[in-house]
């Protein structure tokens, strides 16, 4: 009996989850049958804490992503040094870590990459938590077993798909990794491997985990992206490569071409004059097929501050904008000291 695509991802979809209580068991505490003895595991055993952020009063970001968050921070070292997605931490004006016996400490934000959407803080008070050690996310195969880790608690997955993932929001990952089922609580959530080592980091909840079927799921950024750059994050605050063009649109894809679904107020795109509903169909006079392709033709065009050609229908009418990029962090309102 053949089976259609839909049909497919339901069964490979429910062959998946039939194993995941077994996989969590094996998981957590290795290879062999449970110990009833142990005492029950928590999130600290994963080296995990509680995130809770207050943005500054006039943060650009309170319209989307709300003026307090939440979410999940990980700790890597013993000084103090939390991981988490960087947007829990985006305009912050005060970080607030909670471990699972109720201990809280202020901490700072160290650094924001907008490349990769990692944030780094660093806890006033070091919470007594083992860090975690870092795996191979490159390594990682398909329908390997993990556990997302968040601050409510542990939810086991797999791994149902690895490739590009492009968002509405001038953001570009060249892999990342998605799993299934979905899980709540994914804000900074720490994606484990069989090793008990950190490989990603939680980022969105995903309603195509495999790819163009429609399984519900999470989306991880992968911990290979920061090895690189976290030498350079702690000690200056960025990556240490020039910051990208930005414009400071929100896109919708309309096969091949982008419709503007929101101009962020003030911003470049805003001072040009798109707005929502406008059309991109060029870059500097070339044309492009879906995010992917124009946010790489976008930071083609050189540095943050660099004029950015575009061509755009606005009504019946394809007109051509000079659009006066930024570097995206000269235009949010926190002014932290990295």
């Amino acid at each position: 009996m053949k089976l259609n695509g839909a049909k497919k991802s339901n069964v490979v979809f429910r062959c998946l989850t039939g194993c995941l209580l077994v996989m969590t068991t094996a998981m957590a505490w290795g290879a062999g049958a449970p110990d009833t003895s142990r005492p029950p595991l928590t999130v600290d055993a994963f080296s995990v804490v509680r995130l809770h952020t207050r943005a500054v009063p006039d943060a650009r970001s309170r319209a989307t992503l709300g003026p307090e968050r939440e979410g999940t921070g990980i700790v890597i070292d013993s000084s103090g040094l939390i991981l988490t997605i960087g947007y829990l931490v985006q305009e912050a004006e005060a970080v607030e870590i909670n471990t699972a016996d109720g201990r809280k400490s202020p901490a700072t934000v160290i650094a924001y990459d907008y490349a990769t959407g990692f944030g780094l803080l660093r806890a006033i008070t070091p919470p007594v938590i083992k860090p975690i050690e870092f795996g191979d996310s490159k390594g990682l195969p398909d329908r390997e077993p993990v556990l997302i880790v968040g601050f409510d608690g542990v939810a086991p997955a797999f791994v149902v798909s690895k490739r590009p993932f492009a968002g509405s929001w001038e953001y570009l990952l060249d892999e990342a990794i998605f799993t299934a089922p979905a899980t709540v609580n994914w804000q900074g959530a720490a994606l484990i491997n069989k090793e008990g080592k950190l490989v990603g980091v939680g980022s969105l909840s995903v309603g195509d985990a495999m790819g163009g079927q429609q399984v519900p799921g999470n989306m991880f950024v992968p911990i290979d992206l920061l090895k690189p750059i976290l030498g350079n994050l702690i000690a200056q605050g960025k990556a240490g490569d020039k910051p990208r063009p930005w414009l400071g649109v929100n896109t919708q894809d309309l096969q091949g071409k982008l419709m503007i679904t929101r101009v962020s107020p003030e911003s470049p795109a805003a001072k040009a004059g798109l707005s929502a509903g406008d059309i991109i169909l060029g870059v500097r006079g070339e044309v492009f097929k879906g995010h992917a392709d124009f946010y790489k033709k976008l930071w083609s065009s050189g540095d943050a501050g660099a004029v950015v050609a575009l061509d755009v229908l606005q009504g019946v009418e394809v007109r051509k904008f000079d659009v006066q990029s930024v570097d995206r962090d000269s235009y949010l309102k926190s002014r932290t000291v990295y």
